[in-house]
């Protein structure tokens, strides 16, 4: 009995034995109620059968009646045979209008008085034309009964006809047919749990399929799921298949990450490197060992934006654009106001991000850290929204950005030399959040003589 239990438990925790079980519980059931239906649907047959027989004999009876004297005169010999042998399970009595008996079948000779009293004669008189039909279990009987009113010498004469049959062939037919019904429904039980053990077998088989496929993930076989699934198992596929793309673009991200770090600090390095190898004074290189060790504390903190930055997604409110602008604008106005740069903000107070503040942040405070550090004495910034997108140009007078090298930097995954100060982390990490937020960074000559980036978002108004 205990080594059964995690058997049982085993078997409950499969879909395939949990259906298994209430097929095997729910199905006798429904087979059981299907035969008793069956059954009495053939015995309510085999009754309607008796009392049309039945009928048709009184029918017979009354195309044989001759009457004389207030007597019931019928033939020796019967259209059934069966009236005349003693206890032949037929039998038929006539009584008059006032219950007296006027006729009885040989056949009945041997029932007891008591049973032709109770059994034949009506307590009441039917009307002309009305008739009963009904069973006498104790009597072991069918019985069927009909009123007629006989015209004699001008006067009306009421018969009641009462015709009996034996019960025993119709319940030995219903018990034999209950018997055959009920094996050939186990059997077709048995036939229905086999087949939907094969059904199940096949409907789960793509689940089998799908566990196959991704133990060849874990493997290393395979990168993805490439199978065909049902309509009901593709959705949970695609989604799996974005879960293994995601993870493997994170792994891939922090690879980039630790390869432009070790890349990033190289130029810090060298220069501290290079201060320690002139013999500086000392409290020249340790300005310059300062300034370093700062900048590669800026270098560190990007590259960990880089690594840790998820996927983007709209969120439920959007945030306001003005303000991270605003905010920006005012922190870089103390930073650069000995260049004395003008900046202009055209965004309207309704423009909305439908993402994470803190990546509009880093994706304005880059582009426009570059704006402020490469324009002349000009910085505009642009936002517009249209269609769910929040589009958003930051321009300025500066030298601009080659041709040759705009498609470099907006390489995902790619960025400048890292020893030219202050370009390629910046904008890898702003293409980097574009790009999660499924958006567009482009680069192009601004009509105020520099460079103008084009910024692409989820928008939405504020």
């Amino acid at each position: 009995m205990t080594a059964a239990w995690p058997f049982r438990l085993s078997l409950l925790r499969s879909i395939q034995g949990r259906l298994l079980v209430a097929s095997a519980l729910i199905l006798p059931v429904v087979m059981l109620l299907a035969g008793l239906a069956l059954k009495n649907a053939y015995y309510s047959s085999q009754e309607v059968a008796v009392k049309e027989r039945l009928q048709l004999q009184v029918y017979l009876l009354l195309g044989s009646i001759e009457l004389g004297d207030q007597l019931v005169v019928l033939p020796q010999s019967l259209q059934e045979p069966r009236y005349a042998q003693i206890g032949s399970g037929l039998y038929g009595v006539i009584h008059n209008g006032s219950g007296r008996l006027l006729w009885r079948s040989e056949s009945s000779r041997l029932l007891p008085e008591s049973q032709v009293s109770a059994n034949f004669q009506l307590p009441t008189v039917l009307t002309a034309g009305a008739s009963t039909f009904d069973h006498l279990p104790d009597a072991g009987m069918f019985r069927y009964r009909f009123s007629v009113i006989w015209e004699l010498n001008g006067k009306e004469m009421p018969l009641q006809f009462t015709v009996m049959e034996a019960d025993q062939p119709v319940l030995k037919a219903s018990a034999a047919y209950f018997r055959q019904l009920m094996f050939w429904l186990a059997a077709v039980l048995v036939v229905a749990l086999l087949a939907q053990v094969l059904i199940m077998r096949w409907g789960i088989h793509p689940l089998k399929g799908l566990a196959r496929d991704l133990k060849m993930i874990e493997q290393g076989d395979a990168d993805r799921l490439s199978g065909r699934y049902p309509s009901e198992v593709q959705p949970v596929t695609d989604n799996l298949n974005r879960l293994i793309d995601s993870e493997r673009q994170q792994r891939e991200r922090y690879r980039n990450t630790l390869g432009d770090l070790a890349h990033s600090l190289k130029t810090p390095l060298a220069v501290i490197r290079g201060a320690g190898e002139e013999q500086l004074p000392l409290h020249e290189y340790g300005s310059v060992v300062d300034e370093q060790v700062e900048r590669m504390d800026q270098i560190v903190q990007y590259q960990l934006a880089r690594a840790v930055k998820s996927q983007g997604g709209g969120l439920a409110q959007a945030v306001s654009v003005k303000a991270v602008v605003d905010r920006m604008l005012g922190a870089l106005d103390k930073v650069y106001r000995d260049k004395g740069v003008c900046s202009d903000a055209q965004v309207s107070e309704m423009l909305g991000f439908a993402g994470d503040e803190r990546d509009l942040m880093e994706v304005l405070g880059n582009l426009l850290e570059n704006a402020y550090k490469y324009g002349d004495s000009q910085v505009r910034i642009t936002g517009q929204l249209a269609k769910e997108s929040l589009y958003l140009e930051i321009e300025d007078d500066g030298p601009g950005v080659n041709p040759e090298a705009r498609q470099v930097i907006l390489e995902r995954g790619a960025r400048l030399d890292t020893s030219i100060q202050g370009q390629g982390i910046g904008l890898s990490v702003a293409v980097d959040i574009v790009s999660s937020y499924d958006g567009q960074l482009e680069v192009a000559e601004s009509d105020l003589g520099g460079a103008r980036f084009k910024v692409t978002l989820p928008g939405g108004s504020v």
